[in-house]
């Protein structure tokens, strides 16, 4: 308060500046930019999981190396094997769904280009794919020299020294700042005032105000003017944001990290990323797809078997009790971009928490009084220990979760209600509705909990339910329901289109998962589709969305036409038409358009 004014914050205990963070900065505070990553609670969940089933880091690997005297160990950020190839396998095939900072469209077309097979390879994957080197046009120059497609060359012999390591093409705030000393003659000082230019909020007022003194510096050094405003140029779109090269090791650990447990653990991969929800690039519906697409078991939300949160579930944990049909082989399918050492003895269970209207303090009383009184034997014993409201009742049973108790969906969601009016919560009662319970007062009016004979839901209205409860599907796609009806009308896979030529004119249908205008794409939109066989990139020119944008924009499900396109392992579809995909359940797209 001797510095600048305070205020209280909205959140208890809390308190705000009321300077902007720039001026703070002036004036001599020092400020720290804390990053809170859900990847890091994914990360602790996963080996958690894994301390909890007595795994540790074995003697030897098969792949990879191991750190001294770690055997013993729990599995961890630091006990991994050091540059295991299967990390790297699945990189290279962009098999990076869930997988920390390299999981978004323009990574996972990038991946299969750079091709990592190092660790500092996955350092520049993280900071290429950044607004600043895409703005600077780094991206596809440092793809065709590290491919040795193009000469690596320099604009200017005073930059060697900062650009050898990435082959003449700069990608870390560090090198612009030596570029800076070599090139334009800047102390050390006057580069960190560079730094700083490039990080603020209004970086490129900042460095416009540099450009005069850049180019004065760089024309007394011999670069003549036209070469001197290409090299500023690369400057000034780090304004843009570009990754500092040290901020790009972190991250790119924790993307090691991530793949190695996808590739080597990958049921407490996918549970730990569950359990963390939300965050990241996917929804849960595409993790589960992804799980099963690689022979990953995910089984779905069970009063008896749940936690509140997403866990990794041993088969012999319920040996006698499980339903068989679930511990079924579940074989990886044939387009999974890379193999995953999946365990048959395991698979990953679905919290009780996501189901919606139940929430987390209800799952964690129902986990609780299971494990203090043992599982529950019916709906009737459930709604008796468990003091839970008439809607989240009816969530449990319409969700699946009660079918463990031998008792259909419609029939459980008949007799919750009924049990809720038996021991119905009364109005006053504590909030989340866990509070005391009656009986019904009138004699003779209460109705059976034993339902008349109902239709046992279909295929698809289990599905549809699934994704309406709990925004997750054990099932698979919805697209799998349809496949025969598409294929009959000549619609392919996503999968079909690795065996079409580069320019071929298909048809392909799938879920509409993401919607994105990146600012660097001159107009572009982006459609990410998903179906039972993979993901496929769409991309939309401007006019072309202008004349489907409602349909773009709000459909569930489309059938796209358009021409394929491929190269250097990559596929993606030129979209020439869009049409909705009726029927199709779903949880909603991640827009960004």
């Amino acid at each position: 308060t001797e510095v600048c004014p305070v205020r209280w914050a909205a959140m208890d205990n809390r308190s705000v500046l009321q300077w902007d963070k720039d001026d703070c900065a002036e004036a001599g505070l020092v400020k720290f930019d804390l990053l809170g990553l859900g990847a890091l609670t994914a990360l602790r969940l996963a080996f958690t999981t894994l301390a909890q089933r007595g795994q540790t880091v074995p003697d030897a690997v098969t792949e990879g190396e191991l750190r001294t005297s770690q055997s013993g160990r729990p599995w961890g950020l630091h006990t991994l094997p050091e540059e295991d190839p299967a990390v790297y396998r699945l990189l290279t095939a962009a098999d990076t769904v869930g997988v920390f900072q390299v999981e978004s469209r323009a990574q996972m077309a990038t991946l299969p280009r750079l091709r990592p097979q190092t660790f500092y390879d996955i350092v520049v994957e993280v900071a290429l794919i950044r607004p600043g080197p895409i703005q600077g046009d780094a991206v596809n120059p440092y793809i065709r020299r590290r491919l040795k497609r193009e000469e690596v060359t320099y604009l200017h012999d005073s930059l060697k020294p900062a650009l050898t390591k990435t082959l003449g093409v700069p990608l870390f705030q560090e090198q612009l700042m030596q570029i800076a000393v070599d090139a334009a003659g800047f102390s050390p000082a006057e580069a960190d005032t560079l730094r700083q230019a490039m990080g603020a909020k209004r970086s490129i007022e900042r460095m416009e105000a540099l450009h005069d003194k850049l180019i004065a510096g760089m024309r007394s050094r011999g670069i003549d003017a036209p070469t001197a405003e290409t090299i500023y140029s690369k400057l000034r779109s780090f304004a843009e944001f570009g990754f500092p090269e040290s901020h790009a090791f972190s991250f790119a650990y924790l993307v090691y990290a991530s793949a190695w447990l996808k590739a080597r653990k990958p049921e407490d991969f996918y549970a730990g990323v569950l359990a963390a929800q939300p965050m990241g690039f996917w929804s849960p519906q595409s993790l589960v797809a992804d799980a099963r697409r690689h022979g990953v078991r995910v089984l779905p939300a069970d009063v008896n078997r749940s936690l509140a949160q997403a866990t990794v579930e041993q088969r012999e944990d319920h040996q006698d009790a499980d339903r068989s049909d679930q511990w079924e082989p579940l074989r990886p399918h044939p387009a999974a971009p890379s193999a995953l050492d999946v365990h048959d003895d395991l698979a990953v269970r679905l919290g009780l928490a996501p189901i919606k209207g139940l929430g987390e303090r209800a799952a964690q009383t129902i986990v609780t009084e299971r494990r203090a009184h043992g599982p529950y034997r019916d709906l009737a014993d459930l709604a008796r220990r468990v003091s839970l409201s008439r809607s989240r009742l009816e969530s449990l049973a319409v969700s699946g979760a009660l079918d463990s108790l031998g008792v259909e969906r419609r029939q459980a969601l008949w007799a919750a209600g009924v049990l809720s009016e038996e021991h119905g919560r009364r109005r006053d009662a504590s909030r989340q509705g866990l509070g005391a319970w009656y009986q019904p007062t009138l004699l003779g009016t209460a109705v059976g909990a034993q339902a008349p004979t109902l239709p046992t839901m279909t295929d698809r209205e289990r599905q549809a339910a699934d994704l309406s409860l709990t925004g997750v599907s054990t099932q698979g796609s919805p697209l799998r329901l349809l496949r025969p009806s598409l294929t009959a009308d000549g619609v392919l896979s996503a999968a079909d289109l690795k065996d079409r030529e580069q320019g071929s004119r298909v048809r392909v249908a799938g879920v509409v998962t993401h919607r994105q205008r990146p600012h660097t794409a001159s107009g572009m939109i982006f459609l990410n589709l998903e179906d039972e066989t993979g993901l496929l990139n769409v991309a939309c020119r401007a006019g072309m969305w202008r004349r489907y944008r409602s349909v773009g924009r709000r459909a569930v499900a489309l059938i796209v036409r358009g021409t394929v396109e491929k190269g250097d392992g990559v596929v993606a579809l030129m979209a020439d038409r869009l049409q909705v995909l009726p029927g199709v359940p779903g949880t909603g797209s991640r827009d960004w358009c």
